[in-house]
């Protein structure tokens, strides 16, 4: 195996000032091209590799995100994450992602561990215990720092920075008026994240759009263990008469439904189910879920692209923040008439 050489090595190897081997191997026009190939020459043979945390140093810069998810499993954060990577690579930036699992004590951990890796900015949502705890101290001490820092879909009125959210509210309001027009009248919601922001938006939205209507109720399952879930909505659907689910969530959407079969309903001529985020499930559950896109991947975009934005105009420490929020679509598919 040949050694592993540094610049200072080449350069006295081929009786070279340092300075002439980095131009060298940048093809600066100050130096003859007899000597950029020689330089060239020597480095293929040794591949050498710039030091990528030298390099960083000397430019105050890594080309690094740091990009912080509560779960990984989840498709919507998925497409998210493959909206970020693709923006940032396309802009010659490379990703860091952690999942925190949810947990607060994580997200702490992954954030100073990032920030000590001087990534150039974060790009996250919150985790669930971090939103219920509400301590954010670790966000407000990269604020004080200037670390550029987006927050997207779980965010916080608390921390002043540039968000990317999604229009929860208003996309529940569009599933029950689906609903409602369809002739449903007796209608569940359904969740395992009431506790969440999005998810108070989301069932927000609901009740508002049914208050409208004097011949419309709604009734509320919150689902507070995942491991008890499939029978907690068996045990709801068999025990209350309703024509229409709103899952706040993909998974209590597909539960829903595979329950719902399991009881001998016909859906949707008995049970119409409407969920939230576009994917997997919704697409092979039976029959196919009606569901609402949040245009994750777009998302996951616009928050790099802020990000990028910060952190192309870093001398500006006084600049007001944004909030964009993405438009959700109702895809609709046969869990609804």
């Amino acid at each position: 195996m040949r050694k592993k050489v540094t610049l200072k090595q080449l350069a006295k190897e081929l009786n070279l000032s340092i300075s002439t081997v980095s131009k060298s191997l940048k093809n600066d026009s100050e130096i003859s091209q007899k000597t950029i190939n020689r330089v060239h020459e020597l480095a293929n043979f040794y591949n050498y590799k710039p030091n990528a945390l030298a390099v960083s140093l000397k430019s105050n810069k890594t080309n690094t995100i740091g990009v912080l998810l509560p779960e990984i499993l989840n498709h919507f954060y998925a497409k998210v994450l493959y909206g970020i990577e693709q923006e940032a690579s396309k802009n010659g930036y490379k990703i860091v992602t952690c999942i925190t699992n949810e947990s607060y004590e994580k997200e702490v951990e992954y954030v100073e561990m990032l920030n000590y890796s001087s990534v150039d900015g974060f790009i996250l949502a919150l985790s669930k215990e971090t939103q219920m705890l509400n301590k954010l101290d670790h966000f407000k001490d990269l604020k004080r720092d200037n670390v550029p820092l987006i927050m997207f879909d779980r965010v916080s009125g608390e921390i002043d920075c540039d968000k990317v959210i999604v229009d929860d509210k208003d996309a529940s309001k569009t599933a029950i008026q689906h609903l409602i027009k369809t002739g449903c009248k007796k209608i569940a919601v359904i969740s395992t994240i009431f506790d969440l922001s999005v998810g108070k938006l989301r069932l927000e939205g609901a009740l508002e759009e049914v208050s409208l209507h004097d011949n419309v109720s709604l009734i509320q399952l919150p689902i507070n263990n995942v491991e008890t879930e499939e029978n907690e909505i068996e045990s709801f659907l068999k025990n209350n008469e309703i024509d229409a689910v709103l899952g706040l969530d993909e998974t209590a959407a597909a539960i829903a439904i595979n329950m719902a079969n399991k009881l001998g309903y016909s859906i949707p001529k008995e049970i119409s189910v409407i969920g939230f985020t576009d994917g997997l499930l919704s697409k092979h559950s039976y029959p196919k879920l009606t569901t609402v896109s949040q245009h994750a991947e777009d998302l996951g975009a616009k928050a790099a692209k802020m990000l990028l934005d910060r952190l192309s105009n870093t001398s500006d420490t006084n600049y007001q923040t944004n909030t964009e929020v993405v438009k959700t679509s109702l895809i609709l598919r046969d869990s609804t008439n």
